[in-house]
């Protein structure tokens, strides 16, 4: 069981030795085999809970969260008001939702104005968990068009945290990780097969979660 801090109003989960607390993805055109490729490798045991914004028609039902959780041994769903992010679990914006993180550990969605004709926006998502999990927060970028998630990416180093971006050579769609790679701020540009293990290494290196019954 997750021990939940209960200093001051922060009431996020807390690792033991753990570097990185909370993963955020943005993919748009082809992201649905690369999200694939990247979630059916990482651990059941993998401790930082994922968020994903995945660019999705506003206007019909998605089937994104049943197919990835087909294809992982992690937990996946389609985002709810008030899900609390856990480790373990992956979390996809749905249609016409921005989803935003909040300082009591738990997701929000909302229908406020687009964001460069986008919701759900990743640039909104990014800059919500940079201000929350600060230099813990890893922002990954994979295939897609346009520039939605570079904006993002500049409150996440901002903060202190960890940008990786897919190498446009291995990418079905360059505008996003081309437009992430431009800003400057990105530390790992890497093919698509590496990805899941090189966030394995920076995640769950020597980490012992804290539990309820710890000293």
């Amino acid at each position: 069981m997750i021990k939940i801090a209960d200093e001051g109003n922060n009431n996020l989960p807390y690792f033991t030795n753990a570097a990185f607390d909370v993963v955020v993805i943005a993919a748009s055109a082809g992201g649905l085999t690369a999200l694939a490729k990247v979630l059916s490798t990482l651990p059941t045991e993998f401790t930082a809970p994922i968020a994903i914004v995945q660019h999705l028609g506003p206007r019909h039902r998605s089937f994104m969260a049943e197919i990835l959780d087909r294809r992982t041994t992690l937990n996946v769903k389609q985002a709810e008001e008030g899900d609390y992010l856990t480790p373990g679990t992956v979390y996809i914006a749905p249609p016409n939702r921005h989803l935003l993180a909040n300082s009591d550990g738990t997701l929000s969605l909302s229908q406020s104005e687009l964001v460069h004709f986008l919701r759900p926006s990743a640039d909104l998502l990014f800059e919500s968990v940079a201000a929350i999990y600060k230099d813990t927060v890893i922002a990954l970028v994979l295939t897609g068009t346009g520039r939605d998630g570079a904006m993002g990416i500049e409150a996440i180093k901002k903060m202190g945290g960890t940008v990786i971006v897919q190498d446009i050579k291995t990418a079905e769609f360059t505008g996003m990780p081309s437009a992430a790679i431009q800003t400057g701020k990105v530390d790992f540009i890497l093919p698509l097969d590496e990805i899941s293990s090189t966030l394995v290494s920076l995640v769950m290196s020597n980490v012992e979660i804290k539990s309820e019954f710890s000293n």
